[in-house]
């Protein structure tokens, strides 16, 4: 018997029951600084500039995971702060290159419906990336639905704000009224057509 294949809702559910938590990272995994380093090997003669921009940024990287939204903070001389809320974002990429699946880590990108081609947020060096990246779709979920944290049963009514299966009243309603307006619609135009 072939085992059970869960779509991603259904694995969300189940890592939210779990109790994934991510309120306590709030600094990349370790595992991340030796990445860095390697980087800055394969720069060469670079390696005195980049190491040090890259152990800043390693040092000065803060993630915060709060109820409305998620928040970067990074840099030393030129701070960057960005917050981003759970409602905007759009699209969730996991993404990890052959040397971090070898440390163990690997980065999420988050993208917002803000025009740009650039994910608005990079959160690198995550140790439990499926985890968390389940946790967001939860999260997204439910700034949707209006019930953060919560995740409905009805995974579409909750992506696309559309009604749910269990209410085929309101379902008929919102087609009987697409109808008639399509019918009135017709009937305007032919009547200006004679």
């Amino acid at each position: 018997m072939p085992p059970e294949v869960l779509p991603p809702r259904a694995v969300t559910a189940i890592v939210d029951s779990e109790g994934f938590d991510p309120k306590g990272m709030e600094r990349p995994a370790p595992q991340l600084l030796t990445y860095y380093i390697l980087g800055a090997l394969l720069s060469g003669p670079f390696i005195f500039l980049s190491l040090p921009i890259l152990w800043f940024r390693y040092q000065t990287l803060r993630y915060r995971f709060e109820e409305s939204g998620l928040r970067m903070q990074v840099g030393l001389l030129f701070r960057k702060e960005t917050i981003t809320a759970y409602r905007r974002i759009q699209d969730i990429h996991l993404t990890s290159n052959v040397i971090q699946r070898w440390l163990g880590i690997a980065s999420i990108s988050i993208q917002t419906a803000s025009g740009s081609a650039m994910p608005e947020i990079i959160i690198e060096g995550v140790s439990e990336p499926e985890k968390l990246r389940d946790w967001l779709y939860a999260r997204l979920r439910g700034a949707r639905t209006g019930s953060p944290g919560s995740v409905p049963s009805n995974s579409l009514a909750a992506i696309d704000g559309s009604p749910s299966e269990s209410d085929p009243s309101e379902i008929t309603r919102l087609l009987t009224d697409i109808r008639d307006n399509l019918a009135a619609m017709a009937n305007r135009d032919h009547r200006g057509e004679s």
